[in-house]
């Protein structure tokens, strides 16, 4: 028989937290996986794929016109500043402000579209909205969209990119 005085809470006994323990940290693991989902934006996946397959025909004639023009484009940084330097084999009139976009490979929320404007013939120039680290793809063109230049730039190595039009 037992005495009122032996009988433990339940609370008070190890055995029941043992078991709330484990549904408890996979409910609060969850909560912070819905976070992490909802906070961070990935970047990786487009919502209209469909129309940017279609697309590539465009952009691949765009890169066939700068290829056609002789265009070749050297772009330096110091800090926020960008300077752009671009020439042509062919006569052409070089537009009075282009647009220069910073892809990031895998975090599309810090791409950047910088607008340089002519300062002389073919030297451009404009500031970046913050500092760039690591790896970018960078795509230059012109206000009608009728050519672009694009390449890869690891901008920590302070050298300057050069691009040119693929044959």
């Amino acid at each position: 028989m037992l005495i009122d005085s032996q009988i433990v809470p339940w609370y008070k006994q190890r055995w029941p937290w043992l078991l709330i323990a484990g549904p408890a940290f996979v409910i609060i693991a969850g909560a912070v996986t819905v976070w992490l989902a909802v906070v961070s934006n990935d970047g990786l996946v487009v919502d209209d794929y469909y129309k940017q397959g279609l697309a590539v025909n465009q952009r691949l004639h765009r890169d066939q016109q700068a290829s056609t023009l002789g265009l070749t484009a050297d772009l330096m940084r110091s800090g926020i500043s960008i300077r752009l330097l671009l020439a042509a084999s062919e006569a052409t009139a070089m537009p009075p402000e282009m647009a220069v976009k910073f892809s990031h490979p895998t975090r599309a929320g810090q791409d950047q579209i910088v607008k340089v404007t002519m300062e002389a013939p073919g030297f451009y120039s404009g500031k970046l909205a913050e500092e760039l680290a690591g790896r970018w793809i960078v795509t230059i063109e012109d206000p009608g969209a009728r050519w672009r230049l694009h390449g890869e730039w690891s901008v920590d190595s302070e050298e300057t990119l050069r691009l040119s039009a693929k044959k």
